[in-house]
C-alpha cells in the first residue's frame, strides 16, 4: 500500500477516541470489527440489505458495511456496545429483553441501534414513507405501521418482528412518543 491508498482517521467510538491508519477502501464495519475488536456490529449480507451492521454516526443510522471508514472520520460512532451507560440498559434494550424481541440474536445489535436512531428521528418529526402527506407540522403518531416502515431496513431471519415492534412502541410510549 502506498501513502496514497491509506488515510489517518479519527473515530470516536462509544466515547473512546481512536486514531487509525486505514486503507481508503476499508469499510466502517471492518474497521470496527477487525481494527477495534468490536463484534457487536454484525457482518450479515455485506451489501447493506439486512441491517445487521447498523450503527449510529453522530446519532444517525448507517449501515456500516456500505460506509467507508474514511467517510466516518471525526464522527461519533455508537455501536450496540455503547448503548448501555454505566452498566444500565437503555429502555429499548430492556424492552427487547422483556418482550423477547430477539431469537438467535444475530440481528439484535443492528435492530437496537436502528431503534434508537428511528426513535430520535421520530421525535425530531421526520416523516416516514407511511406518514400521511397531510400530517400536521408535528411528530407523526408512532403506530405499528410507522415502526414497521422505519425499521424495514433491518431484517430478522427468525421472524421476531412482532415483539420488536412491541418493544419499540412500548419504549416510545414511555418516552412520550407513541399513540
Amino acid at each position: 500500500m502506498t501513502e496514497h491508498t491509506r488515510s489517518e482517521i479519527t473515530l470516536r467510538v462509544n466515547e473512546t477516541t481512536h486514531r487509525l491508519s486505514v486503507d481508503n477502501r476499508r469499510t466502517l464495519l471492518d474497521a470496527l470489527r477487525e481494527d477495534l475488536g468490536l463484534t457487536g456490529p454484525k457482518k450479515g449480507c455485506d451489501q447493506g440489505q439486512c441491517g445487521a451492521c447498523t450503527v449510529l454516526c453522530d446519532g444517525r443510522r448507517v449501515v456500516s458495511c456500505l460506509t467507508l471508514a474514511v467517510a466516518a472520520d471525526t464522527t461519533a460512532v455508537t455501536t450496540v456496545e455503547g448503548l448501555a451507560t454505566e452498566g444500565e440498559l437503555r429502555p429499548i434494550q430492556e424492552a427487547f429483553v422483556r418482550l423477547d424481541g430477539f431469537q438467535c440474536g444475530f440481528c439484535t445489535p443492528g435492530q437496537l441501534c436502528s431503534a434508537v436512531g428511528m426513535l430520535a428521528e421520530h421525535a425530531a418529526g421526520w416523516p416516514s414513507a407511511v406518514t400521511a402527506a397531510d400530517a400536521p407540522d408535528r411528530a407523526p403518531e408512532l403506530d405499528e405501521a410507522e415502526v414497521r416502515e422505519r425499521m424495514s431496513g433491518n431484517l430478522c431471519r427468525c421472524g421476531a418482528y412482532p415483539p420488536i415492534v412491541r418493544a419499540v412502541l412500548e419504549t416510545a410510549a414511555r418516552e412520550g412518543g407513541a399513540k
